[in-house]
């Protein structure tokens, strides 16, 4: 197939830089882990797949000029934003559709409501898939006298991911800590903040494959915290603690396939998982970030629509536990994205 992998890029530069690039992040001396988008054309061009690799910088419509001129098969959305800003993931896809150009992933309005944590919730929770009990602020919008408040609550950023905005101080027991934690990510990281209640339990991630009624549930990746650390503040995803620091130290969790799981537990991830892949019109592959509490309750915390894809995170790996090596995964999503196309 001819492949266009688009992403967004820090450089205004055609497709020959980025072959430049690629070969530079492929030469057998380089330390480090190459941007998903050259770890994805290292795999479709080993499959003996055409690939171009377009940067988007400060004007898209180059890509899209591209396209008309090299017209391929289909298109690899690598893209995570434009610009300086994570929220535009949805631009590209946009422009694809405006183009009639079939790409791999979610369509922009998935993206935009899986973006925002209160509106996938409200999605969710209409399908009755259980989801935190939350209460969600905008920018400015400060807590009232008569705000029904729930504690331990845990104070996310609305629209970022990866983590980014949360740490130990993200878990509040009192009304005071609560509206300082809003405050700031209203003024400190410069977006809405929602409010959750915080449920106790295993942290699973949850990958699914396919589309229509052939979708494939992939093994569980489940994050370990220290278990000698009982606070909820000690048992959340930080961002510190899910990547290496500014220092070098390496993630204070750990990422295992999932400890045995009751039969129970299993039948309510899979109903849970595919549910809310139909629910939320998630298409080719996707993430649920889950919480798995004593009794067995499964609670969707997040819906990422197009997970990372690089080597050694948490998709791959689960593709890997399946029998797909990571030339066979994004084969897969490729030709899961074209047969749907």
């Amino acid at each position: 197939m001819k492949v266009a992998i688009v992403f967004d890029s820090t450089f205004d530069a055609g497709p020959e830089y980025y072959d430049q690039v690629f070969d530079e992040l492929m030469a057998p001396d380089f330390k480090g882990e190459p941007d998903p988008e050259y770890q994805i054309a290292a795999a479709l061009r080993r499959r003996g797949h055409k690939v171009w690799l377009l940067g988007a910088h400060d004007d898209p419509m180059k890509v899209m000029h591209h396209l008309r001129e090299q017209p391929v098969d289909l298109v690899w959305n690598a893209s995570e934003g434009f610009g300086a800003s994570d929220s535009l993931d949805f631009l590209l896809p946009a422009l694809l559709d405006a183009e009639g150009q079939p790409y791999t992933g979610a369509t922009p309005q998935c993206l935009m409501v899986t973006r925002n944590k209160a509106m996938t919730k409200k999605v969710l929770a209409h399908h009755d898939i259980a989801v935190p009990r939350f209460k969600a602020y905008r920018m400015g919008e400060s807590i009232q006298p008569e705000d029904e408040l729930f504690f331990p609550a845990i104070v996310k950023p609305m629209r970022l991911d990866a983590s980014t905005g949360i740490s130990r101080a993200s878990v509040v027991y009192d009304r005071e800590s609560l509206i300082q934690r809003v405050q700031f990510v209203h003024e400190k990281i410069h977006d809405a903040a929602i409010v959750e209640d915080y449920i106790e339990g295993r942290e699973l991630y949850v990958s699914v494959i396919g589309n229509g009624d052939d979708l494939t549930i992939l093994p569980i990746v489940e994050l370990l915290f220290d278990p000698n650390k009982s606070k909820p503040e000690d048992r959340i995803a930080t961002k510190q603690k899910k990547w290496k620091d500014q220092y070098g130290q390496k993630p204070k969790v750990k990422q295992v396939f999932a400890r045995p799981l009751s039969q129970v537990a299993k039948e309510r991830i899979e109903r849970t998982c595919l549910l809310g892949f139909r629910a939320l019109w998630l298409r080719d592959y996707a993430r649920f970030d889950l919480r798995l509490d004593d009794e067995d309750n499964v609670w969707v915390l997040e819906a990422n629509a197009n997970p990372y894809p690089s080597k050694d995170h948490e998709i791959a790996n689960a593709a890997k536990k399946a029998g797909m090596p990571y030339d066979d995964f994004i084969e897969r999503i490729l030709l899961t994205a074209a047969a749907r196309a």
